[in-house]
């Protein structure tokens, strides 16, 4: 039986009960996240056992990082009056790129709406999703500036929410086929051979709806993860 060891860690600007929350790792052992404090949301990269603070300069309501690749590129969300927006964060200068899927409905704000970028792999491709007028979340991929709108064929009209890409291109997320439960899915090109199920909350987890909700999704809907703890199976589809 494989043993694992697990560290804990907490960001010294946090002071929320919030805390710290960790969401993406690369090959070098760099981790983003986001912490909380008296001023907001904060993203993260402890990397080297030192901690950065990622602010967007665009963000007037907040940022959070999502992934990391091996080159240090970083990925997440920022929160303006306008709602969110995916950007890209480059350590070589220092600099954000906004990423706004141009199908994203933003408008009035809402912590549901607008663009969210989770993932990056060493070519550059981000991953993410983004809202539509109707609030359906439909996953995307881009790169050299392009954004290809992709959605589980499971999904039943329901949300579509990549949380990574690897270096092959191969994304993982989940979907939900509302009103019956969220379930993960693997993308191989234009396929989507293997599903994950189920996702379930912890008996102490306080919020009711928490039994079709993802860890990330959780998070957008702007509730804690921290009670969360999920059990995955896989499967192959049969179609």
């Amino acid at each position: 039986m494989p043993v694992y060891n697990f560290s804990t860690f907490d960001d010294p600007s946090a002071t929320s009960f919030v805390g710290t929350q960790a969401f993406g790792i690369n090959g070098s052992g760099q981790i983003v996240g986001a912490y909380a404090n008296g001023s907001g949301n904060h993203g993260f990269l402890l990397s080297g056992g030192l901690y950065g603070t990622l602010d967007d300069p665009s963000a007037t309501l907040g940022t959070q990082a999502f992934g990391i690749n091996g080159s240090g590129q970083i990925v997440g969300v920022y929160a303006d009056g306008s709602g969110n927006h995916g950007f890209l964060y480059n350590p070589n200068g220092g600099t954000y790129t906004t990423l706004d899927d141009p199908l994203a409905t933003n408008g009035t704000f809402a912590i549901t709406n607008g663009t969210f970028a989770t993932g990056i792999n060493a070519s550059g491709q981000v991953v993410g999703s983004y809202n539509d007028a109707g609030g359906t979340a439909h996953g995307f991929i881009s790169g050299g500036g392009t954004y290809t709108t992709f959605n589980d064929p499971d999904a039943a009209g329901g949300d579509t929410l990549p949380d990574g890409i690897n270096n092959l291109g191969q994304i993982a997320g989940t979907f939900n086929n509302f009103p019956v439960q969220e379930l993960g899915f693997i993308k191989i090109g234009n396929s989507y051979p293997f599903i994950v199920y189920p996702l379930l909350p912890n008996p102490i987890d306080q919020n009711p709806w928490a039994h079709w909700r993802s860890p990330m999704d959780m998070m957008r809907q702007g509730w804690s993860t921290s009670l969360f703890h999920a059990a995955q199976q896989w499967s192959t589809r049969s179609s």
